[in-house]
Protein backbone atom coordinates (compact mmCIF):
# COMPACT_ATOMS: atom_id res chain seq x y z
CA UNK A 1 0.00 0.00 0.00
CA UNK A 2 1.55 3.55 -1.14
CA UNK A 3 0.84 6.10 1.16
CA UNK A 4 -0.01 9.71 0.54
CA UNK A 5 2.75 11.75 0.68
CA UNK A 6 0.81 14.64 2.51
CA UNK A 7 2.53 17.17 1.49
CA UNK A 8 2.11 20.86 2.92
CA UNK A 9 -1.17 22.61 0.95
CA UNK A 10 0.98 25.99 1.13
CA UNK A 11 3.48 26.13 -1.22
CA UNK A 12 5.11 29.04 -0.11
CA UNK A 13 4.54 32.35 2.06
CA UNK A 14 5.05 35.89 1.61
CA UNK A 15 5.02 37.39 5.45
CA UNK A 16 2.09 35.95 7.11
CA UNK A 17 0.56 35.86 3.69
CA UNK A 18 0.47 31.78 2.63
CA UNK A 19 0.11 30.75 -1.16
CA UNK A 20 -1.83 27.33 -1.23
CA UNK A 21 -1.21 24.59 -3.83
CA UNK A 22 -5.01 24.70 -4.59
CA UNK A 23 -4.59 28.37 -5.58
CA UNK A 24 -1.92 27.78 -7.77
CA UNK A 25 -3.23 24.77 -9.80
CA UNK A 26 -6.17 27.03 -10.86
CA UNK A 27 -3.59 29.84 -11.85
CA UNK A 28 -1.89 27.28 -14.00
CA UNK A 29 -5.11 26.10 -15.51
CA UNK A 30 -5.96 29.70 -16.31
CA UNK A 31 -2.64 30.43 -17.58
CA UNK A 32 -2.94 27.23 -19.66
CA UNK A 33 -5.81 27.96 -21.49
CA UNK A 34 -4.80 31.54 -22.31
CA UNK A 35 -1.67 30.21 -24.13
CA UNK A 36 -3.18 26.71 -25.52
CA UNK A 37 -6.16 29.21 -26.62
CA UNK A 38 -3.68 32.18 -28.09
CA UNK A 39 -1.85 28.88 -29.84
CA UNK A 40 -5.46 27.93 -31.65
CA UNK A 41 -6.51 31.81 -32.96
CA UNK A 42 -2.50 31.91 -34.16
CA UNK A 43 -3.04 28.96 -36.17
CA UNK A 44 -6.51 30.15 -37.34
CA UNK A 45 -8.50 27.68 -35.44
CA UNK A 46 -11.16 29.06 -35.44
CA UNK A 47 -10.57 31.79 -38.02
CA UNK A 48 -12.06 34.58 -37.39
CA UNK A 49 -10.55 35.25 -33.81
CA UNK A 50 -8.30 37.41 -32.29
CA UNK A 51 -5.04 37.19 -29.63
CA UNK A 52 -6.95 40.51 -27.43
CA UNK A 53 -10.31 38.93 -27.03
CA UNK A 54 -8.60 35.87 -25.46
CA UNK A 55 -8.28 38.32 -22.52
CA UNK A 56 -11.96 39.21 -22.36
CA UNK A 57 -12.60 35.05 -22.62
CA UNK A 58 -10.49 34.65 -19.74
CA UNK A 59 -11.43 37.07 -17.52
CA UNK A 60 -15.30 36.22 -17.97
CA UNK A 61 -14.49 32.46 -17.48
CA UNK A 62 -12.28 33.48 -14.23
CA UNK A 63 -15.61 34.78 -12.74
CA UNK A 64 -17.66 32.00 -13.86
CA UNK A 65 -15.41 29.12 -12.50
CA UNK A 66 -14.84 30.51 -9.13
CA UNK A 67 -17.99 32.09 -8.15
CA UNK A 68 -20.32 29.29 -10.45
CA UNK A 69 -17.98 26.63 -8.72
CA UNK A 70 -17.90 27.86 -4.82
CA UNK A 71 -21.83 28.47 -5.33
CA UNK A 72 -22.46 25.50 -6.87
CA UNK A 73 -20.74 23.64 -3.84
CA UNK A 74 -22.69 25.22 -1.30
CA UNK A 75 -26.06 24.83 -3.21
CA UNK A 76 -25.69 21.34 -4.39
CA UNK A 77 -23.60 20.31 -1.17
CA UNK A 78 -24.12 21.82 1.89
CA UNK A 79 -26.86 24.11 1.92
CA UNK A 80 -27.63 23.74 5.05
CA UNK A 81 -24.59 24.45 6.50
CA UNK A 82 -23.53 27.55 5.04
CA UNK A 83 -26.98 29.18 5.42
CA UNK A 84 -25.97 29.06 9.39
CA UNK A 85 -22.44 30.44 8.17
CA UNK A 86 -22.81 32.35 5.74
CA UNK A 87 -19.02 34.01 5.69
CA UNK A 88 -17.74 30.56 5.45
CA UNK A 89 -19.20 31.04 1.83
CA UNK A 90 -16.10 33.57 0.96
CA UNK A 91 -13.30 30.71 2.38
CA UNK A 92 -12.76 29.49 -0.99
CA UNK A 93 -8.87 28.85 0.36
CA UNK A 94 -10.30 26.07 2.48
CA UNK A 95 -11.82 24.34 -0.65
CA UNK A 96 -14.92 23.53 -1.47
CA UNK A 97 -15.78 23.98 -5.10
CA UNK A 98 -18.17 21.97 -7.66
CA UNK A 99 -17.61 21.46 -11.01
CA UNK A 100 -21.11 21.55 -12.22
CA UNK A 101 -21.23 24.81 -10.41
CA UNK A 102 -18.44 25.97 -12.15
CA UNK A 103 -19.93 24.48 -15.52
CA UNK A 104 -22.67 26.43 -14.91
CA UNK A 105 -20.84 29.55 -13.85
CA UNK A 106 -18.82 29.56 -17.51
CA UNK A 107 -21.73 28.90 -19.07
CA UNK A 108 -23.39 32.54 -18.58
CA UNK A 109 -19.58 33.87 -19.22
CA UNK A 110 -19.58 32.31 -22.60
CA UNK A 111 -23.45 33.55 -23.36
CA UNK A 112 -22.25 37.31 -21.94
CA UNK A 113 -19.20 36.63 -24.32
CA UNK A 114 -21.03 35.58 -27.58
CA UNK A 115 -23.08 38.43 -26.94
CA UNK A 116 -20.98 40.84 -26.03
CA UNK A 117 -19.21 39.91 -29.54
CA UNK A 118 -22.07 39.58 -31.68
CA UNK A 119 -20.94 35.44 -32.21
CA UNK A 120 -23.00 32.22 -31.77
CA UNK A 121 -22.93 30.75 -28.35
CA UNK A 122 -21.91 27.35 -29.99
CA UNK A 123 -18.93 29.60 -31.76
CA UNK A 124 -17.52 30.15 -28.55
CA UNK A 125 -18.16 26.90 -26.64
CA UNK A 126 -16.70 24.89 -29.22
CA UNK A 127 -13.55 27.44 -28.98
CA UNK A 128 -13.30 27.19 -25.31
CA UNK A 129 -13.57 23.23 -24.70
CA UNK A 130 -10.74 21.97 -25.59
CA UNK A 131 -9.13 24.37 -23.71
CA UNK A 132 -10.99 22.95 -20.54
CA UNK A 133 -9.73 19.26 -19.88
CA UNK A 134 -5.80 20.42 -18.85
CA UNK A 135 -7.29 22.78 -16.15
CA UNK A 136 -9.29 20.40 -14.65
CA UNK A 137 -6.27 18.03 -14.52
CA UNK A 138 -4.82 20.57 -12.41
CA UNK A 139 -8.08 21.08 -10.44
CA UNK A 140 -7.57 17.44 -9.20
CA UNK A 141 -3.78 17.67 -8.53
CA UNK A 142 -4.45 19.93 -6.54
CA UNK A 143 -6.96 17.60 -4.63
CA UNK A 144 -4.42 15.07 -4.56
CA UNK A 145 -1.75 17.83 -2.62
CA UNK A 146 -4.28 18.71 -0.14
CA UNK A 147 -4.97 14.86 0.24
CA UNK A 148 -8.88 15.36 -0.09
CA UNK A 149 -11.82 13.77 -1.64
CA UNK A 150 -9.77 10.47 -1.49
CA UNK A 151 -10.99 6.98 -3.09
CA UNK A 152 -13.38 4.31 -1.25
CA UNK A 153 -11.43 1.24 0.39
CA UNK A 154 -10.20 -1.21 -2.02
CA UNK A 155 -8.15 -4.55 -1.80
CA UNK A 156 -4.76 -3.96 -0.20
CA UNK A 157 -3.50 -6.38 -2.47
CA UNK A 158 -3.82 -3.44 -5.10
CA UNK A 159 -0.41 -1.98 -5.80
CA UNK A 160 -1.97 0.83 -6.51
CA UNK A 161 -3.95 1.35 -3.27
CA UNK A 162 -3.00 4.23 -1.43
CA UNK A 163 -3.69 5.27 2.51
CA UNK A 164 -4.96 8.72 3.53
CA UNK A 165 -4.15 10.20 7.18
CA UNK A 166 -6.57 12.60 5.92
CA UNK A 167 -9.36 10.03 5.94
CA UNK A 168 -8.90 9.09 9.33
CA UNK A 169 -12.52 9.77 10.45
CA UNK A 170 -13.69 8.25 7.66
CA UNK A 171 -11.05 4.94 8.09
CA UNK A 172 -12.85 4.43 11.66
CA UNK A 173 -16.47 4.52 10.52
CA UNK A 174 -15.81 2.02 7.97
CA UNK A 175 -13.39 -0.36 10.18
CA UNK A 176 -16.22 -0.44 12.85
CA UNK A 177 -18.43 -3.04 11.71
CA UNK A 178 -16.23 -4.78 9.52
CA UNK A 179 -13.60 -6.95 11.54
CA UNK A 180 -11.19 -7.43 8.55
CA UNK A 181 -10.75 -3.85 8.38
CA UNK A 182 -10.61 -3.31 11.62
CA UNK A 183 -7.40 -5.79 12.03
CA UNK A 184 -6.03 -3.75 9.22
CA UNK A 185 -6.78 -0.38 10.47
CA UNK A 186 -4.86 -1.16 14.11
CA UNK A 187 -1.75 -2.73 12.01
CA UNK A 188 -1.25 0.00 9.17
CA UNK A 189 -2.97 2.73 10.97
CA UNK A 190 -4.93 3.78 7.48
CA UNK A 191 -6.77 1.47 5.09
CA UNK A 192 -6.10 1.30 1.12
CA UNK A 193 -8.25 3.42 -0.75
CA UNK A 194 -8.32 4.37 -4.75
CA UNK A 195 -6.24 7.51 -5.45
CA UNK A 196 -9.57 8.84 -7.23
CA UNK A 197 -8.17 12.34 -7.66
CA UNK A 198 -5.30 10.97 -10.30
CA UNK A 199 -7.82 8.89 -11.72
CA UNK A 200 -10.21 11.72 -12.64
CA UNK A 201 -6.64 14.11 -13.25
CA UNK A 202 -6.26 11.49 -16.19
CA UNK A 203 -10.02 11.14 -17.06
CA UNK A 204 -11.24 14.32 -16.86
CA UNK A 205 -7.96 16.02 -18.02
CA UNK A 206 -5.29 14.52 -19.66
CA UNK A 207 -7.60 12.18 -21.78
CA UNK A 208 -10.57 14.14 -22.30
CA UNK A 209 -8.05 17.10 -22.93
CA UNK A 210 -6.51 15.02 -26.02
CA UNK A 211 -9.55 13.61 -27.56
CA UNK A 212 -11.46 17.16 -27.82
CA UNK A 213 -7.87 18.80 -29.36
CA UNK A 214 -7.94 15.81 -31.72
CA UNK A 215 -11.13 16.11 -32.41
CA UNK A 216 -11.76 19.70 -33.22
CA UNK A 217 -8.19 19.71 -35.36
CA UNK A 218 -10.76 19.31 -38.03
CA UNK A 219 -13.96 21.39 -39.44
CA UNK A 220 -16.82 19.86 -37.50
CA UNK A 221 -20.64 21.04 -37.56
CA UNK A 222 -21.24 24.02 -35.13
CA UNK A 223 -21.72 22.28 -31.72
CA UNK A 224 -20.30 19.29 -32.12
CA UNK A 225 -16.85 20.04 -30.15
CA UNK A 226 -19.21 21.11 -26.91
CA UNK A 227 -21.51 17.99 -27.38
CA UNK A 228 -18.02 15.61 -27.29
CA UNK A 229 -17.23 17.64 -24.20
CA UNK A 230 -20.17 17.25 -22.53
CA UNK A 231 -20.06 13.64 -23.04
CA UNK A 232 -16.93 12.93 -22.35
CA UNK A 233 -16.59 14.93 -18.99
CA UNK A 234 -20.19 13.55 -18.23
CA UNK A 235 -19.07 9.70 -18.76
CA UNK A 236 -15.98 9.97 -17.67
CA UNK A 237 -16.80 11.80 -14.04
CA UNK A 238 -19.26 8.92 -13.84
CA UNK A 239 -16.71 6.00 -13.97
CA UNK A 240 -14.72 7.88 -11.96
CA UNK A 241 -17.17 8.70 -8.83
CA UNK A 242 -17.24 4.08 -8.61
CA UNK A 243 -13.93 5.13 -7.01
CA UNK A 244 -14.46 8.39 -5.14
CA UNK A 245 -15.86 8.30 -1.53
CA UNK A 246 -18.81 10.08 -1.62
CA UNK A 247 -19.29 13.02 0.64
CA UNK A 248 -19.79 11.56 4.05
CA UNK A 249 -22.67 14.50 4.87
CA UNK A 250 -24.29 12.91 1.58
CA UNK A 251 -23.63 9.70 1.13
CA UNK A 252 -25.21 7.58 -1.68
CA UNK A 253 -28.42 8.69 -2.79
CA UNK A 254 -31.07 7.53 -5.11
CA UNK A 255 -29.39 4.19 -7.26
CA UNK A 256 -26.94 4.03 -5.11
CA UNK A 257 -25.22 6.94 -7.20
CA UNK A 258 -23.65 9.53 -5.55
CA UNK A 259 -24.25 13.37 -5.98
CA UNK A 260 -21.16 13.79 -8.76
CA UNK A 261 -22.98 11.13 -10.47
CA UNK A 262 -26.65 12.52 -10.28
CA UNK A 263 -25.24 15.60 -11.40
CA UNK A 264 -23.33 14.22 -14.59
CA UNK A 265 -26.29 12.50 -16.04
CA UNK A 266 -27.88 15.47 -17.37
CA UNK A 267 -24.89 16.37 -19.04
CA UNK A 268 -24.43 13.26 -20.60
CA UNK A 269 -28.17 13.25 -21.84
CA UNK A 270 -27.68 16.99 -23.21
CA UNK A 271 -24.32 15.59 -25.03
CA UNK A 272 -26.09 12.69 -26.91
CA UNK A 273 -29.08 15.19 -27.50
CA UNK A 274 -26.51 17.71 -29.30
CA UNK A 275 -24.50 15.80 -30.78
CA UNK A 276 -27.35 14.02 -32.72
CA UNK A 277 -28.86 17.38 -33.51
CA UNK A 278 -25.52 19.17 -34.39
CA UNK A 279 -24.48 15.97 -36.64
CA UNK A 280 -27.82 15.37 -38.35
CA UNK A 281 -29.24 19.13 -39.03
CA UNK A 282 -28.32 21.20 -42.12
CA UNK A 283 -25.63 23.37 -41.02
CA UNK A 284 -22.50 25.21 -42.12
CA UNK A 285 -19.48 23.40 -40.83
CA UNK A 286 -17.78 24.69 -37.50
CA UNK A 287 -14.38 25.32 -38.25
CA UNK A 288 -13.66 25.28 -34.63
Amino acid sequence: MLIHPQLNPVAFSIGSFGVHWYGLMYLFGFMLFLLLGRMRIRKGNPPGWKVEEMDDLLFYGVLGVILGGRLGYVLFYKPGFYLSHPLDILKVWEGGMSFHGGFLGVLFAMIWFARKTNRRFFEVADFVAPLVPIGLAFGRLGNFINGELWGRVTAPTNFWAMGFPSARAEDLRVAADNPQWQAWLSQYGMLPRHASQLYEMVLEGIVLFALLWWYSAKPRHRGQVSALFLLGYGGFRFIAEFAREPDDFLGLLAGQLSMGQWLSLPMIIAGAVLLWLASNRPAEPNPS
